[in-house]
């Protein structure tokens, strides 16, 4: 267990308009120290207000500060920590339009102006890759707190097309008073793409909207949780830890920005939870309470654990520091100082494995059992099973391979396993016996056979290591005989099936050429040996010149294949070790003529355009992003130049948006309509396209198995004795003979 307070930091938004009096004392001994002045009001006769406020963080950061310094601080150590397995929290709490947003997710327009989120999932991912030690899995949910109502914007569906269309989130407590969020999905990344495109889609659901304060403030609360699964291999223990990154919506005092509507509405709902969530912090570092009121709000009982329980928890506050904002700026620093106050108890999140328990526990079992019959003398009648006894064969085989002197079998003190194992190693002894015997027969039926002349000065008996190899190369001449005898029955089919077609087409009065400079012999008339000869010749030549435009054909498979069915075909032909020259050839025409092949090629030409087509949607996903965060950029800088407008000619600023706001709206909407159906297609053609992979080596796998038997069969049919054939019909009586 380790108890800490939660760690503070301060950060100033960079401003142009005119700053009220602060100072930023980094050398100060018991941390930096953020310092207000406000001048007395000399109107008032008497004004004992105080004219100077200090407070003291972690660090302050001033106005130039960029994002990445701040998450060197503020988030790193908190990720850190989550991946060891503690649970951890950071949330930015501050007045609307003073960064808060800008901080934890960041800005759209440049790369350099990612938040605490991206680059979290960034850092995650990058850290996975460098510790492939652990496995780790990642998970993440995003939820929206609107006026009280919580929604969840990682909907699987993707159809809402407004906030309310949003599946609600509702809470739960179990009998242990733990927190649980019904409807709130949690989705896998495998990868930092994934992540992102998860964080990208529900930002695009946020509720956004202009206030006097800020042109595109929040109007709700959004946690973003990352859950944390990590697994040493071969460990049966388990961390698991949750790391909630929270944007607060801004408060607002209502008499002093006047809004009204919705957004009056919105406001009141905002202001009441962050004053729960104060009423809570308050009560939390008041030692003598024993009440935490976390039940009065949504966002208090989902951070439950954040304040004062299991989680190391860091709060950033962001202050303007605007002449007309330095009030609302110490409320913050004020309420940060309270935060400060409160201790957690984080806890290390490791549990055992309940698979790899309850496989520990049937060990023990059995062990115990094998105790207790040698302790009785009592021992099991019944048989082992087949499970057993692959199991004692497959021990029995790895005590011998073992090199280890001091090498144990541990089968326990049951005597059928002992029994067994004594039969295993008995049959191994035999089997080694006889291999023996066998070789010595070979040699001793080649020292009969003279092999070199008296003279060389070199013993007539060959020793065992020259028999071996003369058994090898006994049976690589086997084989090769096999191969040619089946490449001849090819042949000879080739030969019968060119035969049957020439006979076909003269019958139906068309003329049949064998080949250039050939002439056919005319049917009935038997071949002589010339041209036996040279339709051997022939059928050689044309054997090679298939095999070429088979080699041929198949690397320029290769090369428009997708790199996943090129590995499945190195795959594949390794499933029968390296085959010879005649094998391959062999296996070519097999191929050619296999049943399936037309299948095989349909699933692959479907694949490599399902590959393309997701290729396109990726950059048309791609696109979509882009144009949506480039018509975000287009609405703020619309808005910025109205507003503008409206100073330089002391016209009122109008919220209601103008033509030009409503076209570019419209075409952000329909960006967003876009790229959920793109994203949508683009998942669905991952799942079509796994499948189409599995179904083609499951198709290729099975072409192999076939090859083997029909090679094993054609093998058993070239020993075969063949019966006297007798010539044809035809060459009985030649049809210039009288019959």
């Amino acid at each position: 267990m380790v108890k800490q307070t939660i760690k503070i930091f301060c950060r100033v938004k960079p401003t142009k308009g005119k700053t009220g009096l602060y100072e930023v004392d980094e050398e100060e001994s018991g941390g930096p120290k953020l310092s207000f002045f406000v001048p007395k009001d000399q109107s008032q006769i008497v004004n004992n207000t105080k004219e100077e406020y200090n407070f003291r963080f972690q660090r302050v950061f001033e106005q130039q500060t960029k994002q990445e310094e701040v998450f060197e601080h503020v988030a790193q150590p908190v990720v850190d920590n989550a991946i060891s397995g503690y649970n951890g929290t950071i949330f930015a709490y501050g007045q609307t339009g003073s960064g808060k947003t800008f901080t934890i997710t960041g800005g759209a327009e440049r790369y350099a102006d990612r938040g605490i989120i991206p680059r979290t999932l960034s850092y995650l991912f990058e850290y996975y890759e460098k510790h492939p030690e652990f496995t780790y899995t990642t998970h993440v949910s995003y939820l929206e707190i609107y006026n009280e109502s919580g929604y969840d914007l990682l909907d699987p569906k993707h159809e809402a097309a407004k906030l309310e269309d949003l599946p609600k989130v509702s809470l739960m407590e179990d009998t242990d008073q733990n927190i649980h969020l019904k409807n709130l999905s949690v989705h896998q990344a495998m990868n930092e793409e994934e992540a992102l495109n998860l964080l990208f889609l529900g930002d695009t659901n946020r509720m956004i909207a202009e206030t006097p304060m800020n042109q595109a403030s929040t109007r709700s609360h959004c946690i973003f949780t990352i859950h944390l699964t990590a697994r040493e291999p071969g460990s049966a223990t388990i961390r698991r830890s949750k790391l909630h990154l929270v944007d607060l919506a801004g408060s607002e005092r209502v008499g002093k920005t006047g809004v009204g509507g919705t957004l009056l509405a919105e406001a009141k709902y905002i202001n009441l939870s962050l004053h729960y969530l104060e009423q809570v912090i308050v009560a939390l570092s008041e030692k003598s309470r024993s009440h935490i009121p976390y039940r009065n709000s949504m966002m208090t009982s989902v951070l439950r654990d954040s304040l004062g329980g299991n989680c190391m928890t860091t709060m950033i506050a962001t202050c303007s520091v605007e002449k007309k904002n330095i009030d609302e700026s110490i409320s913050t620093c004020r309420f940060a100082q309270r935060v400060a106050l409160i201790k957690n108890d984080a806890l290390l999140n490791e549990e055992v494995d309940p698979k790899l328990m309850v496989l520990r526990l049937k060990k023990e079992i059995v062990e115990l059992k094998d105790q207790l019959s040698l302790a009785t003398g009592e021992q099991p009648t019944d048989d082992l099973s087949g499970e057993d006894m692959d199991r004692l064969h497959q021990m029995v085989k790895g005590y011998i391979e073992d090199t280890d002197p001091d090498a144990t079998l541990p089968v326990g003190a049951d005597m059928r396993k002992i029994n067994e194992c004594f039969r295993i190693f008995k049959r191994l002894v035999l089997e080694r016996h006889a291999g023996k015997a066998g070789v010595t027969n070979g040699a001793l039926e080649e020292e009969e056979e003279p092999s070199v002349s008296e003279d060389s000065g070199l013993g007539s008996a060959p020793s065992t290591a020259g028999s071996a190899e003369v058994k090898k190369l006994k049976d690589l001449l086997q084989q090769r005989d096999n191969e040619i005898n089946i490449l001849v029955n090819m042949l000879k089919k080739e030969k019968k099936r060119a035969q049957d077609a020439a006979l076909l087409l003269e019958e139906r009065g068309i003329p049949f050429h064998t080949g250039e400079g050939t002439q056919p012999n005319g049917p009935g008339r038997p071949p002589s040996s010339r041209s036996k000869h040279r339709n051997r010749e022939e059928r050689s030549r044309e054997s090679v010149s298939v095999s070429r435009s088979l080699s041929h054909s198949e690397s320029r498979e290769k090369e428009t294949t997708p790199p996943y069915s090129q590995s499945t075909t190195v795959r594949l032909r390794k499933i029968g070790g390296e085959m010879s020259v005649g094998r391959q050839e062999a296996f070519e025409i097999f191929k050619r003529d296999y049943e399936h092949s037309v299948t095989i090629d349909d699933q692959k030409s479907l694949l490599k355009q399902r590959y393309s087509e997701a290729k396109q949607l990726g950059e048309k996903v791609n696109s979509s992003r882009a144009q949506i965060n480039h018509v975000k950029s287009l609405i703020q800088q619309h808005r910025m130049a109205r507003a503008a407008q409206g100073i330089s000619e002391n016209v009122g600023f109008s919220e209601e948006p103008d033509e030009e706001e409503q076209h570019l709206r419209q075409q952000m909407e329909d960006e967003k309509d876009s790229y959920k159906v793109t994203y949508n297609r683009l998942r669905v053609l991952k799942t079509e396209i796994e499948h189409l992979q599995h179904l083609l080596e499951k198709a290729r796998l099975q072409m192999q198995k076939d090859f083997e038997l029909w090679w094993a069969e054609q093998t058993v049919n070239a020993h075969a004795p063949k019966p006297p054939q007798e010539p044809p019909a035809a060459w009985k009586t030649p049809p210039h003979l009288p019959p």
